[in-house]
């Protein structure tokens, strides 16, 4: 496979993924760092890093606007739930 070719699958699967979390809002992100340890605020900080490698002006909030697809402000009101305690304890249990 080329060059090319992979730069190109890469970031078709990447478009998927942010389609799948898209699609599947009731996923929250407690559930995401809780069983795979990344979430969504997690590829939005991946994304803008990767745009600050390449000296694209982008700020956080762009970042997860991409990811969210619409401002987190407006996401985290529509669909983010409160933490269980059970979350939390996981959450804080797969820190350390």
């Amino acid at each position: 496979m080329d060059k090319q070719a992979k730069i190109e699958l890469e970031a078709a699967v990447l478009r998927r993924l942010i389609r799948h979390f898209d699609e599947h809002k009731e996923v929250q992100n407690i559930d995401l760092m809780n069983l795979a340890g990344f979430c969504r605020n997690c590829l939005s900080k991946w994304y803008l890093a990767a745009a600050a490698e390449r000296g694209i002006d982008m700020n956080y909030d762009e970042a997860r606007e991409v990811i969210y697809k619409m401002p987190y402000s407006q996401w985290k009101a529509k669909y983010q739930k409160e933490a269980s305690p059970e979350q939390l304890r996981k959450f804080e249990k797969n820190k350390k």
